[in-house]
């Protein structure tokens, strides 16, 4: 019983262990809520505000279609027109 109860415990803690270790750090749609609470707040040119908003949409389009590298793409370009 003992050992039963050892054994089920580290399997547990593999699982875990495991489950995390493969786990994306954050999803692209925390990000891109990141980015618009960021849009809320930036004062740049409405040039550079509509080269956001563009990045935007195909950050959106990318997550939807779970191409979450190239999403996180857009949205680093847009922060950093954002000055972030």
């Amino acid at each position: 019983m003992k050992n039963t109860l050892l054994i089920l415990t580290a399997c547990a803690a593999l699982a875990s262990f495991s489950a995390t270790a493969f786990a994306a750090s954050d999803p692209c749609e925390e990000r891109i809520a990141a980015m618009r609470a960021e849009m809320l707040v930036t004062k740049i040119s409405a040039a550079d505000m509509e080269l956001v908003k563009a990045l935007e949409t195909k950050s959106l389009e990318r997550c939807n279609a779970d191409d979450d590298k190239r999403a996180d793409g857009f949205v680093a370009d847009a922060m950093k027109i954002m000055g972030k």
